[in-house]
């Protein structure tokens, strides 16, 4: 697939940016040559994660997460034919990637345990692995969609951190 299409709007495929639980998202170039992402939701099977309908989960929870005041990807279009997201596409190195480069600084975790508590605050917990945070400008970006009802199980501090040092965690993830 060399184009994707998002309402008849044509998009150059760069490259695919990752697969995740509910689609495959691609970083994609518009006719202005600016640089968007497509999330194009999938429908295989995830042992460890149930869903309803991705694309209305994807879009509930943009708006959920758009009320704990934290900084993700504008959502600026949804495809509901061929279930389609258009976002915005935030350039920068993921988390893991820093973790590896050893580039992380104290900034990120005060930034995450921040994003942390405001989704909290909402009664939510969103997805603490690695490459679903991007910093741009030192700032921390979550662009994933994802945020489940909060359970202290799936916290950052009890779930998410082990994931953001060369933890035995990590490094069985990403260091193999």
């Amino acid at each position: 697939m060399e184009y994707i299409f998002v309402n008849d709007k044509k998009f150059k495929i760069i490259k695919l940016l990752g697969h995740g639980k509910g689609g495959y998202s691609y970083l994609v170039t518009g006719e202005d040559k600016k640089f968007f992402v497509v999330k194009q939701i999938h429908h295989e099977p995830c042992s460890y994660y149930s869903f309803g309908n991705k694309l209305e989960s994807e879009i509930n929870d943009y708006k959920r997460l758009k009320e704990c005041d934290i900084l993700l990807p504008s959502l600026i279009e949804v495809d509901y034919e061929h279930e389609r997201i258009l976002k915005e596409y935030i350039d920068g190195l993921t988390i893991d990637q820093l973790v590896i480069l050893d580039k992380m600084k104290e900034a990120y975790y005060l930034q995450i345990e921040e994003i942390a508590y405001k989704v909290y605050l909402k009664g939510l917990n969103i997805d603490y692995y690695p490459t679903n945070f991007v910093v741009q400008d030192d700032k921390l970006y979550y662009i994933d969609y994802e945020c489940n009802n909060f359970m202290e199980e799936w916290s950052y501090k009890n779930w998410g951190s082990k994931y953001w040092s060369k933890t035995s965690e990590f490094i069985k993830a990403f260091m193999k």
